[in-house]
């Protein structure tokens, strides 16, 4: 059957992203941040509270591949927090608080964010002939500006993030989703990913076919077997040329 769509990861495929949570300067800068909007904790004391808020939402989803929320995790360490000087400050702000406070959060773990070699001119090369989607983990408030910093969010329609649904990749809701939105059976759809767990497994148990990129990142020993695999991303149109018309293996 005829390839119609290609679907993509994101982090470590298309973007060569860097986070670093471990870094006190982090929790610092976090904790400054919220200072200004009178909430008082300690670096150590938020990083505490962050860690143990994320643990509890992935627990109480309930989901065999649970996602976390950052903005309503953030939402809750304000509310918890809050003083009368965070109160006393203007109602729209307030309510923004948990989504300025993860964007904050992610501004200061980034260390990396930069096209792989060839991104951009394979996308636009495989564009002429082929709708293309994104299927991320992570957050839309981090998802959304990192795909328009590097200048890549114009490609895809739709983006799918797992921090909307609350369950992450592998779960097969997530390329479902896609799918839908596309209109398309899996076997018309291709999926590029560097994981062999999350990417790869987890398309291949849809129906889809898959192609690996073997980047810096990502599970490259899980025992799923993809369609194809590149070294490079540029190898991607020929990759697809291969499979386009073929049967899903």
């Amino acid at each position: 059957m005829m390839i119609r769509a290609l679907i993509f990861d994101v982090n470590g495929t298309l973007t060569n992203i860097w986070t670093n949570e471990e870094d006190a300067a982090v929790w610092r800068t976090v904790a400054n941040f919220l200072m200004y909007q009178g909430v008082l904790l300690s670096p150590e004391r938020l990083r505490d509270l962050y860690c143990d808020a994320n643990r509890i939402q992935r627990h109480e989803s309930g989901e065999e591949y649970p996602e976390f929320d950052a903005p309503r995790l953030f939402d809750g360490i304000v509310a918890a927090n809050a003083t009368d000087a965070t109160r006393a400050l203007p109602k729209k702000k307030r309510k923004l608080l948990g989504l300025l406070t993860a964007e904050v959060f992610r501004a200061a773990t980034l260390e990396r964010l930069e096209l792989y070699s060839g991104v951009r001119e394979t996308l636009k090369k495989l564009k002429k002939k082929y709708r293309l989607a994104a299927v991320s983990d992570g957050q839309t408030a981090w998802a959304y500006p990192e795909l328009y910093a590097v200048g890549l969010a114009k490609y895809f329609d739709p983006i799918i993030v797992s921090g909307d649904f609350g369950y992450r990749k592998p779960d097969p809701r997530l390329y479902k989703k896609a799918l839908k939105r596309l209109d398309l059976r899996p076997e018309e759809t291709i999926f590029v990913g560097n994981d062999l767990y999350r990417d790869v497994y987890g398309a291949r148990a849809v129906g889809m076919k898959t192609v690996f990129f073997e980047s810096n990142q990502g599970d490259h020993d899980f025992a799923a077997r993809p369609d194809a695999i590149i070294g490079e991303f540029p190898e991607l149109i020929d990759a697809v040329k291969k499979l386009d018309g073929k049967k899903s293996g």
